[in-house]
């Protein structure tokens, strides 16, 4: 069988989407560019990470336990206050990304999916769990300095991910 390939009946793109102009742009870049219009069903996984909880050391400046601090400093109305502004964020950034695949004539499945943690961790695993065949990433187009200092997700992610990646520049560095 030599020189023959076979065409997936089925083509899974998992799209790391965010708060930022560059995921959305991502996106619609992925919805005009990436589809393989010969197959029989194509399914946009829209992924989004929250950031991790907090951690706290063991004692804090005042030499109190963690626990403690932790008690005083998020009470029930703070913690239930954070989880909601959690959920809005993840509604917020998915009711965008929905906004750019219906205006896309692109005839496509849309399957949503959240994760909690640090992202590259997160996305990458999810990568994996899925099968996906392609992972899309918007860039930030950070500088050199930058990602010294704060590292590149979508660098750690085309490093340790087994399927092909895309990482869409910043529109306005096009």
């Amino acid at each position: 069988m030599e020189g023959t390939y076979i065409r997936k009946q089925e083509h899974r793109i998992v799209v790391a989407v965010d708060e930022s102009d560059e995921s959305m742009y991502a996106l619609s870049w992925c919805l005009k560019n990436l589809l393989v219009h010969d197959t029989p069903k194509t399914t946009i996984v829209l992924l989004y990470v929250k950031p991790p909880t907090a951690v706290y050391s063991s004692l804090d400046t005042t030499g109190q336990s963690a626990a403690t601090t932790a008690w005083h400093t998020f009470s029930g109305d703070a913690v239930t206050a954070i989880r909601k502004y959690g959920s809005q964020l993840v509604n917020s950034v998915m009711q965008r990304a929905e906004a750019v695949y219906t205006n896309s004539d692109a005839n496509i499945s849309v399957e949503r999916a959240v994760g909690c943690g640090e992202a590259r961790d997160v996305i990458c695993s999810t990568v994996e769990k899925l099968k996906a065949d392609t992972l899309v990433m918007g860039s930030h187009g950070y500088g050199f300095i930058k990602r010294a200092i704060l590292g590149s997700v979508s660098d750690y992610c085309a490093k340790h991910v087994k399927c092909p990646v895309v990482i869409v520049k910043n529109h306005k560095e096009i």
